[in-house]
């Protein structure tokens, strides 16, 4: 309970500084809105913000669930083929150099103004942190382990799947920590370049009609589904390598 109770404590301080700064300096609201305000266009607009929510929501989990399966399968085709290392690996690192933002206008020309789009950019953000996290979890496995194994007869499959896997689990789950943080950064990229709804989407239509209000209403329920999501799958980690141990 003391992280939930140290959370609210900082949110509360949080809007009481927010609050305060937007009384004394006598700030527009069309500038920056008070909490109040953001609460009440949070309200009236509830339901046109839970739709597009929805659809945020949709592409965040897509290609979470892409990203993931995508980078822990290349992890394991890195860690079982010293080939694969050599001519893969030197390319995922070199796409990290490029602006993985800057691929959005193409991938809305490519898959339009739907979700796709947005599921792909989300997927290109997450691929490499959960791929390099669970492919070092896999080369640093205990050397004692691996000879045990094949002192005992095992074959080169089960000492990936019975030794190597099990004992890369935390580096995976923390790939999957970082992936849950971006996620949803990827969607509202892409929903930022061209969409039909999302919370970006949501977001730039509201700055254009200078509602400042619901826009900051539409970042608020952004974060809360980030926060919502990272504590989500922290504990879907905790819970996997609780069974492991």
């Amino acid at each position: 309970m003391a992280g939930p109770v140290r959370g609210l404590a900082a949110g509360a301080v949080f809007v009481l500084l927010w609050q305060a700064l937007v009384t004394l300096a006598d700030i527009p609201p069309f500038i920056l809105p008070g909490p109040v305000r953001v609460v009440e266009a949070l309200w009236s607009n509830l339901g046109l913000i839970g739709w597009h929510a929805g659809i945020t929501l949709t592409e965040v989990l897509a290609g979470l669930a892409l990203g993931a399966g995508l980078g822990a399968a290349t992890a394991i085709v890195l860690a079982v083929s010293p080939a694969a290392r050599y001519l893969v690996r030197p390319a995922l690192v070199a796409t990290q150099s490029l602006p993985v933002f800057a691929l959005a206008p193409i991938l809305t020309l490519w898959m339009g103004y739907g979700i796709w789009s947005k599921v792909v950019m989300t997927v290109l953000i997450i691929y490499f942190p959960v791929a390099s996290a669970f492919f070092d979890g896999l080369m640093r496995t205990p050397p004692g382990w691996l000879d045990l194994g094949r002192t005992m007869g095992a074959t080169p499959a089960r000492l990936l799947w019975r030794i190597q896997v099990p004992a890369a689990i935390p580096s995976l789950a923390s790939g999957l920590r970082l992936a849950a943080v971006y996620a949803p950064i990827g969607a509202v990229i892409g929903e930022w370049v061209g969409a039909s709804g999302g919370l970006g989407y949501l977001m730039l239509l509201a700055n254009g009609r200078v509602k400042t209000d619901l826009m900051f209403a539409a970042l608020l329920v952004l974060a809360a589904l980030a926060l919502l999501l990272h504590r989500g799958v922290g504990w879907a980690c905790d819970r996997l390598e609780a069974r492991l141990d």
